[in-house]
């Protein structure tokens, strides 16, 4: 589950981003709290993922990543 919890430090810094062009302004329990969240749905994305395919969590987190790019290609098209 390493590449969840570095997953982890990058789900805060995009939470500060959006926090400055937002001008949000979060208390740090909100932000623990909006963490938790992600994260939580996260692992449990990827356990299911594990089960269903019989995975390694390292491979099926590749899997779930590879998806959400190809499907944000699909919808976006290859340049913004």
């Amino acid at each position: 589950m390493d590449i969840l919890a570095n997953a982890g430090g990058v789900v805060v810094s995009y939470f500060e981003w959006v926090q400055d062009n937002m001008k949000f302004f979060w208390t740090e329990e909100e932000v623990n709290q909006k963490l938790t969240q992600v994260m939580v749905a996260a692992f449990n994305e990827v356990f299911a993922l594990t089960k269903e395919k019989n995975l390694y969590p390292r491979t099926a987190a590749y899997v779930l990543a590879v998806g959400r790019v190809a499907q944000a290609v699909r919808i976006r098209g290859i340049y913004p």
